[in-house]
């Protein structure tokens, strides 16, 4: 079972690989796929609802369908972040703007944090690369 789950993941990663080349033709046959997917649960419990029985109308009457699909997403924590994403969960914890609200400036100033950051992070190598080299000459000795 291993050997198979690791074939379909590196598959899944040569594919993925390739298709990354080319973003229209990926959304494409990902939209595609996606609708299709959809389209084939949803006839598939019309089939079992058609089907009949107490059970079936239960689960498949669309009322009830709405209630316990609600339930077990809130549940699971995919109800908030299917319909409006963790990030602009985040933001509005944060209090941040929208990007499109944001003005030019701001943009800037963000960005220029973000590369403060980056050049911080190098410096943090750097020391690193120093600080090792004389762990190694002191362990030589």
């Amino acid at each position: 079972m291993k050997k198979i789950i690791n074939f379909f993941d590196k598959l899944e990663d040569h594919v993925r690989g390739k298709l990354s080349l080319y973003p229209i033709v990926y959304a494409f046959i990902g939209g595609v796929c996606v609708v299709l997917f959809w389209r084939g649960v949803w006839h598939t419990a019309d089939i079992l609802m058609v089907q009949g029985g107490s059970w079936n109308a239960a689960i498949f009457y669309e009322p009830t369908t709405v209630v316990w699909t609600t339930v077990i997403m809130l549940l699971t924590g995919l109800f908030v972040s299917f319909f409006i994403g963790e990030r602009i969960v985040i933001s509005g914890l944060k209090h941040d703007k929208k990007v499109f609200e944001k003005t030019a400036s701001e943009v800037a100033e963000e960005e220029g944090e973000i590369e403060g950051a980056r050049q911080h992070i190098k410096n943090i190598e750097k020391e690193l690369l120093v600080l090792t080299e004389k762990i190694n000459k002191l362990e030589n000795k």
